[in-house]
């Protein structure tokens, strides 16, 4: 059984201290004061299942595969730009969700919902794509299928979930669409979706 290089084991180690610090962002948050509820949308529950697939696709270790595998075109050199771009899309993907959640504040939530007196929030990383926090999330999923070595299944998994993004956005926006109308449309044409230039 082949043995994993210590680059990749570097890498991956590197990945894994993100979603470390990806965790301590939901779990030492400072709690804003609930608000109480105005409506709430469960569609987006379907999206937040298909999301999920997608990064259980990219953490899944098949059986009887070795962990890791070395990979003649990930060494020297062109290993090392793969291993920092890998950790560095982690990183950033774990700063882009840390300061978004702060950006949000009370409003942020796992479902789709609006709050009483929920605002359109439109700065920090808002003013450049409308879901960050799904941007961050991809960004997370991507480098741990990077560091994982699971070409296949990572293709998979971008498929997962950004069919369930897409199920999540089109229900947040509906959401906002009502609550905001003109304003949320004019924000809409003016900042993508998730991805800058894409959608």
């Amino acid at each position: 059984m082949p043995q994993p290089t210590p680059l990749a084991l570097i890498t991956f180690a590197g990945v894994i201290l993100c979603w470390i610090f990806f965790a301590l962002i939901f779990l030492l948050r400072k709690r804003p004061p609930k608000a109480p509820e105005a409506k709430r949308d469960r569609t987006a529950m379907f999206g937040i299942f298909l999301q999920m697939c997608g990064f259980f696709l990219a953490w899944f270790q098949r059986p009887r595969q070795p962990f890791l595998p070395p990979v003649a075109i990930l060494s020297g050199i062109a290993g090392i730009a793969f291993a920092v771009v890998t950790i560095g899309i982690a990183a950033a993907s774990g700063w882009l969700i840390a300061t978004s959640v702060r950006t949000l504040g009370r409003q942020w939530a796992l479902q789709a919902r609006l709050v009483e007196d929920h605002k359109l929030i439109t700065e920090g990383p808002y003013a450049y794509v409308r879901n960050p926090i799904y941007t961050g999330m991809f960004g997370m999923m991507v480098a741990t299928g990077l560091a994982m070595e699971h070409w296949i299944q990572l293709v998979m998994a971008v498929v997962l979930f950004l069919l369930g993004t897409l199920v999540r956005i089109r229900t947040e926006d509906k959401l906002l669409r009502t609550a905001f109308g003109q304003q949320f449309e004019d924000y809409a044409k003016r900042v993508p979706a998730i991805l800058p230039g894409i959608y």
